[in-house]
């Protein structure tokens, strides 16, 4: 017979949606740190290999992409990725749904983050007007075609937002260098406001995904990296690489030779080449099994370091000044 199921619908016209100017924000641009401000931290040996492969990726014109979990945005390290990213040594950033949001606050309001545990109570928690507006640029740039970061990006910059000078999404589309934002849809605080639509939501995030598998379809002699992103970066990766392998394949060409880096807070054994046990918790970390051992089984070298995105986004800027001006001496003797 035909079973027709219609289920009831959250009503999102029922809800109240309140102006960010009534929220606490928990962050302000001061965490934002300028460029060499910091304490001068002692580089990690693997930071200065890594800074290494990322100047050669540059060189050899290969892939150097960065893929961060929406703390980063939170650990006030915008000035150095802007700064790495003017300079040629990033070719692009992948993030999630929260980093973009994060970015979007900051840029208009110079703030961000709210307390979890003080709206949730009150079923407050993301229902802000300002910030629901990413879902009307996000519609606006599925007509156009638009990606979603390329979409948020450009209204940052056109608009001129009053902090847009540390927006990673308006620096990079000024700079033409790709942010695609992979989204879990339900997993943002955007997705809870009237004007969300699914299927723009969908479109735009997807079209990320196509350019990051292109992308990734350079990767050979290159780098990818990975700044606290348990699970969007590790999936996104490995199912960009496996279409970006099979694409170069049909042409004779490989994609085997490159490096990964994972900076998080997990405990890693010393020997991270072979895959856990299953019995063990640090199977289930995904950048662990994916990054660090079976996308680089090939003839590819991985990299861990345990540490705050403040500390070791920092310390990989400096390794990577540090290895440039042993580069230039070369170059002048």
């Amino acid at each position: 017979g035909d079973i027709t199921m219609k289920f009831a619908f959250a009503d999102r016209t029922a809800l109240k949606i309140k102006p960010l100017s009534d929220r606490q924000h928990d962050l302000g641009v001061s965490i934002i740190s300028e460029l060499n401000s910091f304490k001068k931290l002692e580089v990690d040996k693997k930071l200065r290999k890594v800074a290494k492969r990322i100047i050669h990726s540059k060189k050899n014109s290969a892939s150097a992409i960065l893929m961060m979990g929406g703390h980063v945005i939170r650990a006030g390290v915008q000035r150095y990725l802007i700064d790495l990213m003017r300079r040629g040594f990033i070719s692009c950033i992948a993030m999630n749904g929260a980093g973009m949001i994060h970015d979007f606050e900051f840029a208009l309001i110079g703030a961000t983050t709210e307390s979890v545990a003080k709206y949730i109570n009150e079923g407050q928690f993301g229902l802000w007007n300002e910030t629901g507006r990413i879902n009307d640029i996000i519609n606006k740039g599925y007509n156009d075609g638009s990606g979603m970061g390329e979409a948020v990006g450009q209204a940052i910059y056109d608009e001129n937002f009053p902090f847009k000078d540390i927006s990673l999404l308006a620096s990079a589309y000024l700079l033409k260098i790709p942010v695609t934002v992979h989204v879990g849809i339900g997993c943002d605080i955007i997705h809870e406001h009237p004007n969300c639509d699914g299927a723009a939501t969908g479109a735009t995030s997807y079209r990320d995904f196509l350019y990051f598998a292109k992308i990734v379809e350079n990767l050979e002699g290159g780098i990818v990296m990975n700044f606290g992103s348990a699970v969007m970066a590790p999936e996104v990766f490995l199912k960009a690489l496996s279409m970006a392998r099979n694409i170069v394949h049909q042409q004779g060409e490989i994609i085997k030779h490159f490096s990964t880096l994972v900076c998080d807070l997990q405990e890693l054994p010393n020997d991270y080449s072979k895959e856990p046990p299953k019995n063990s918790s640090a199977y289930y970390f995904r950048p662990f099994k994916t990054m660090l051992v079976r996308t680089v089984a090939d003839g590819g070298e991985s990299f861990y370091v345990k540490g705050n995105h403040s500390d070791t986004i920092p310390s990989l800027w400096t390794a990577i000044n540090d290895e440039e001006k042993i580069t230039h001496e070369n170059i002048r003797v």
